[in-house]
């Protein structure tokens, strides 16, 4: 009899060949699972005892795997009147404009992940951070939080996954090319709010984004 693989030989057989950007990563991870990280054999999904939903449960040890939604956390950094927006280089939907957001790491707090997501992105330092959206988008499994932020300096350039970074007067903002929907709702929210210097805590649901287009080149 052939000893069973390991987790590692299990993972190496199974990854995928390009390289993976984190949000690939995360969902390609999260689509589908085959094997327990606990054990390394397989798993199939079905309702546990107990439980009201399928999960991914191992065959040989028993763990149950659970997946739930994932946090996005962002800013919306302004200099004066301006908010600063990157336009993305890295799918899902490249070269379209963005507040400098991303997943939400173990071990840091939301507003830490919103620091730097922002510096990763935008290469750029925020301070005075104060909660303003959260949005949930159930169709992918996540949760997106931005808050208000305001740069320290305008020594920001373009970090790895954009393309160019830039400082926007509410009049010049790239409505049609905004990647997002929780990106267009947290802006029409905030200039929206901005008049009255009055800045409530937002919480709502948005669906799917339809009619995806193409950005200009």
């Amino acid at each position: 009899m052939h000893p069973s693989p390991t987790l590692s030989q299990h993972a190496m057989r199974h990854l995928p060949k390009p390289r993976l950007n984190r949000q690939d990563r995360r969902h390609t991870r999260e689509l589908s699972m085959k094997f327990c990280s606990q054990c390394g054999h397989s798993v199939s999904q079905h309702i546990p005892q107990g439980d009201s939903r399928l999960r991914y449960v191992c065959d040989h040890c028993q763990t149950i795997h659970y997946q739930n939604p994932n946090i996005v956390a962002g800013c919306v950094p302004t200099w004066g009147t301006q908010v600063l927006l990157c336009r993305r280089a890295i799918e899902p939907r490249k070269g379209f404009w963005t507040l400098p957001a991303g997943f939400m790491e173990n071990g840091e707090t939301v507003e830490q992940a919103a620091q730097r997501e922002t510096r990763e992105e935008a290469c750029a330092e925020v301070a005075n951070l104060s909660i303003y959206t959260l949005i949930d988008v159930p169709h992918i499994n996540q949760v997106h939080i931005f808050y208000r932020a305001e740069l320290l300096n305008r020594d920001f350039a373009a970090g790895e996954e954009s393309l160019e970074v830039r400082l926007f007067d509410e009049a010049d903002i790239p409505w049609s090319e905004l990647a997002f929907r929780t990106v267009s709702r947290t802006l029409e929210c905030f200039f929206a709010d901005r008049p009255g210097q009055v800045y409530p805590v937002r919480s709502e649901a948005v669906p799917p984004l339809a009619g995806l287009i193409k950005p200009q080149q």
